[in-house]
């Protein structure tokens, strides 16, 4: 089994759902139990794919939770596209977070051709 904390993606994954967190302090309050909450399981998502797929017995089953985590970041990048346009965050925000998103996205893609081939 691996140790999913050894994984670089997985790092950066869970800084980014941290800073996610961060964010979404600033969020309209009344985005709580709608967009803000979604953003949450989107971004919390990513790390624990990676964590769930590292506790499988197959380089098939990881990468399944990969293409899954890689979803998930697909997710999260469209509501942060949305939350500039609704403008409850700042395009430079948005900016940082959709090039932490972007940068976890070629490292997963990455991932899942190593362990497809």
């Amino acid at each position: 089994m691996k140790d999913y904390k050894n994984f670089t993606v997985w790092q950066k994954s869970h800084q980014l759902t941290l800073d996610v967190y961060k964010i979404l302090n600033t969020f309209p309050k009344e985005e709580l139990f709608g967009l803000t909450s979604q953003m949450k399981r989107s971004a919390s998502s990513i790390p624990t794919n990676i964590a769930e797929g590292c506790g499988r017995n197959s380089d098939k089953d990881f990468a399944r939770f990969l293409i899954i985590a890689f979803g998930s970041a697909n997710e999260l990048e469209y509501q942060f596209i949305l939350s500039t346009d609704l403008s409850f965050i700042s395009k430079e925000s948005s900016e940082k977070l959709l090039s932490q998103i972007e940068e976890i996205k070629k490292m997963l893609n990455s991932l899942i051709s190593k362990l497809n081939n």
